[in-house]
């Protein structure tokens, strides 16, 4: 009998090491295959090539233009050629926005003379001047306020020059360039209230060059649609300094303009779930970009880390208990016309998007990820978050509260988490909306860790899910 007792108890202390072996072993698991993701994604990969070719043989991608037609060909046929489960275009309807002949933005009059050019670029939706162009002298404010305390006295019939400069104080230049890209996005509507004849500003980044910045701005359905360009940092700081020795006059043509709304597609592939496949993963990014440059940081990296996470998982053998969805959006610049239209048909068929996260903040090496959901639900969900910070730790990776992607904002009130991938952002105003976004911006290893990033983050939302 002592001898059968004896046996038992020490049955039971082997179950229980066992037991405790096993739960220890969990996140050694995870960090094993966490970092076989990493050795793969590092070492066999495709995402670099495939930017390649989208940013070189297919180029500029600006909503309704041929180049953003062929893009979506061409993603398309790259889902089906890694063979996911599911490969389909969704219809979007967006604006046609062209830019014409080259801008010219000249001063005629100042203190020091005239036959300066500025550097300049129209701002994406912009009207233009018509081919006389327009001279006028120039009002330099700091804020929209300005434009309503200075009034239609000091405004009307004047181009108001916005001059309000990043916050150089600010760690996270995404936050400076949030307190500063107002004037460009409602700056124009702002001015024509009082009387604007046209509008330039500052172009958004921390950087003092010569490579003036593209964006989107929007016109106020009742006030008068006026011309607005972007200057460069450095010829911004020229002009503010002239107007405070004088007047300044200034002779502005552009040529851009809108053409009929076209027919567009987001790209749409999936790997379904084999145990919870309503619950759904979205990655994604958008395909259009700005027509100055070759769109690589913006968002064609984005776009293709997307794909490059299922392709790895898929490579790996790995089979998800979640519906796993790579999403190309159409017209994030001028419109967000592809995540309306989204967000619109994923309500209305009731989906539930369990996590969605989005890359569009550049391929500079990788920080973390920022979070965002609805408030009755992102406390609890964020603290789960939490525990696997220990597991993302080896490799510098850190969550943290904010804001998550424009593509994917729409789909909070569906409860679950929306993830912004959070490179490096130092860079990134250097390339955003210029010229100088091409494929040769863009470092293959930084890419590729950023792939695996979130390639990382999608195994454990899919592994641990967030309830």
């Amino acid at each position: 009998m002592k001898i059968l007792k004896s046996l038992l108890c020490l049955s039971l202390f082997l179950g229980s090491l066992t037991s405790t072996a096993q739960k220890a072993d969990s996140p050694v698991n995870d960090s094993a295959f966490i970092k076989k993701i990493y050795d793969l994604t590092l070492t066999q990969s495709h995402c670099h090539d495939w930017l390649r070719h989208l940013c070189k043989e297919v180029g500029h991608r600006l909503a309704g233009s041929p180049q953003a037609a062929a893009a979506v060909n061409y993603m398309q046929q790259l889902m089906l050629s890694l063979d996911f489960d599911t490969v389909w275009l969704q219809p979007v309807i967006v604006p046609h926005w062209v830019r014409g002949g080259e801008e010219i933005v000249r001063i005629v009059s100042s203190y020091e003379g005239n036959g300066f050019d500025l550097r300049a670029t129209s701002l994406g939706n912009s009207v233009g001047t018509g081919p006389d162009g327009l001279r006028a002298e120039v009002v330099e404010v700091h804020s929209l306020d300005e434009v309503e305390q200075l009034g239609k006295e000091h405004i009307q019939g004047k181009i108001v020059f916005f001059a309000r400069p990043f916050d150089e104080t600010e760690y996270y230049t995404f936050r400076a360039y949030g307190k500063a890209v107002d004037q460009r996005v409602w700056g124009p509507s702002k001015a024509a209230e009082y009387g604007a004849v046209a509008v330039l500003v500052r172009s958004m980044t921390n950087a003092t060059d010569e490579v003036p910045h593209t964006g989107t701005l929007h016109y106020v359905e009742d006030q008068p649609r006026i011309p607005a360009l972007a200057i460069s940092t450095f010829d911004a700081d020229q002009l503010s300094r002239l107007l405070k020795k004088g007047k300044v006059e200034i002779y502005i043509r552009n040529h851009c303009h809108m053409l009929k709304e076209q027919l567009s597609y987001n790209v749409i592939g999936e790997i379904r779930g084999r145990e919870k496949p309503e619950e759904i993963i979205l990655l994604g990014g958008h395909l259009d970009s700005w027509d100055v440059g070759e769109g690589a940081h913006d968002d064609g990296a984005g776009c293709v880390q997307s794909i490059q996470v299922l392709a790895t998982l898929k490579k790996m053998g790995y089979q998800p208990k979640r519906t796993l969805r790579c999403v190309l959006f159409m017209n994030e610049e001028n419109g967000l016309a592809g995540g309306k239209e989204y967000w619109r048909t994923s309500n209305e068929k009731d989906e539930y998007h369990m996590a969605a996260i989005e890359s569009d903040r550049g391929a500079f090496t990788p920080r973390g990820f920022t979070v965002d959901g609805h408030p009755d639900v992102f406390e609890e969900k964020y603290a789960k978050l939490l525990r696997w910070q220990p597991l993302l730790k080896t490799w510098r990776l850190e969550f943290s509260k904010g804001g998550s992607g424009a593509d994917i904002s729409g789909l909070k009130s569906q409860k679950g988490l929306l993830f912004g991938y959070e490179p490096d952002s130092q860079r990134y105003f250097n390339y955003h909306h210029t010229k100088r976004d091409v494929f040769e911006a863009v470092n293959k290893r930084e890419l590729e860790l950023g792939a695996a990033a979130m390639t990382a983050l999608v195994y454990l939302l899919d592994q641990y899910g967030l309830d």
